[in-house]
């Protein structure tokens, strides 16, 4: 399980003693001596433990800076030679606010699941293509670093014949993924020399990048059979003696919706079919939360271009470089293009991450 089920144990974000307590409970069922023999129940009590611990841990590690740099000032009451020493506690203690300050941020419903990732080309040709394998790159990169894992066996990727890739799916497994991903959400533009033309004329090219929560087991989303159109298809591969020419790939469509998902990472249609269906209630749950909020903004098959206009992100390479946030009150910028594409998106995560809690905090004072 990769979310923290509701519980009234768990309290709300910010309610660091309930959220102890509920570790010490999982704790104390992990050192029972059958734990091993239940092996869904000790999966899912390990999953909830790493979710807590992803909000614990720096909680901890920040008040042994306070404790720390308490017992410094009053050792620098007595003997001013303890001042230098404050100073990089100081800067070490701001490090540890920073990244738990970013966790607890995160305090949406589905914030600590894991995230399924997809990307299509937009306009732009083959660059569109090319572009949006450098997006999958880029994010496989920034989950690495950040000690997240891609299942390999879950890559769901139809390559582009002339360079790049149709479309890819991903999950990014891990406590807070969709929490840090979701600022990802939306159309990104990149301005280059292309180095599929004959010329040096610069080439725009646009990628739209969707992001769901890998929801848990335990949620029941009911959707009528009658209310789902299925598709099967080849599930492609590179050709000669290892093309799959069976109809094994799924695609489902929600008919009063128009939402759809499909799968084409296994051999068995069986199985693709079960990963379509559970993409497709991703969306659609996505889809109703968005609805309560009164924000529904229809990434999924969106209707609207990518292309102009869209975008969330611009990342120019020509004339020269710079990569900038172009949503409404997000003010950030670099001219550091390369370690972007590298998987360094962590001030762009981060930003975004403050403007959502501070327009949730004005919605609440209104």
């Amino acid at each position: 399980m990769n979310c923290v089920p509701a519980s009234p144990n768990c309290g709300t974000l910010f309610d660091i003693p309930g959220k102890t307590a509920a570790r010490n409970q999982l704790e104390a069922q992990q050192s029972e001596p059958d734990f091993w023999n239940h092996p869904e129940k000790a999966k899912s009590v390990i999953g909830q433990l790493k979710v807590l611990n992803a909000l614990l841990k720096p909680y901890e590690a920040l008040q042994t800076a306070v404790n720390d740099l308490t017992a410094m000032a009053e050792l620098a009451e007595e003997d001013p030679s303890f001042e230098a020493e404050m100073e990089p506690a100081l800067h070490k203690a701001e490090k540890q606010y920073e990244a738990f300050e970013l966790q607890a941020m995160m305090s949406g419903k589905h914030d600590s699941c894991s995230a399924i990732v997809s990307i299509k080309p937009g306009a732009g040709g083959t660059d569109a293509c090319d572009w949006a394998e450098i997006l999958f790159r880029a994010y496989q990169r920034w989950a690495t670093n950040h000690g997240f894992e891609i299942p390999k066996d879950e890559i769901d990727l139809e390559p582009n014949l002339e360079g790049g890739i149709q479309s890819v799916s991903f999950k990014i497994v891990g406590p807070y993924a969709y929490g840090y991903m979701q600022s990802e959400i939306g159309v990104h533009r990149l301005v280059r020399i292309s180095p599929f033309g004959a010329g040096d004329t610069r080439q725009t090219s646009f990628a739209a990048v969707d992001v769901l929560p890998d929801l848990p087991d335990d949620i029941e989303i009911v959707i009528k059979e009658s209310d789902l159109e299925w598709q099967h298809f080849s599930s492609g591969g590179p050709g000669g003696q290892h093309q799959n020419k069976t109809q094994s790939g799924a695609r489902v469509i929600h008919k009063p919706t128009g939402v759809r998902a499909e799968s084409r990472v296994d051999k068995s249609q069986h199985k693709n079919k079960e990963n379509a269906l559970k993409l497709l209630k991703a969306r659609l749950y996505a889809l109703e939360e968005q609805k309560r909020m009164g924000d529904v903004i229809k990434h999924y098959d969106s209707k609207g271009e990518i292309a102009f206009g869209s975008q969330i992100r611009s990342y120019v390479l020509q004339p020269y470089t710079l990569v900038r946030d172009e949503r409404e009150g997000i003010d950030v910028k670099t001219p550091a293009v390369m370690d972007v594409l590298n998987g360094d998106f962590d001030m762009f995560m981060h930003a975004y991450l403050r403007h959502k809690t501070a327009k949730a905090n004005q919605v609440k004072t209104k």
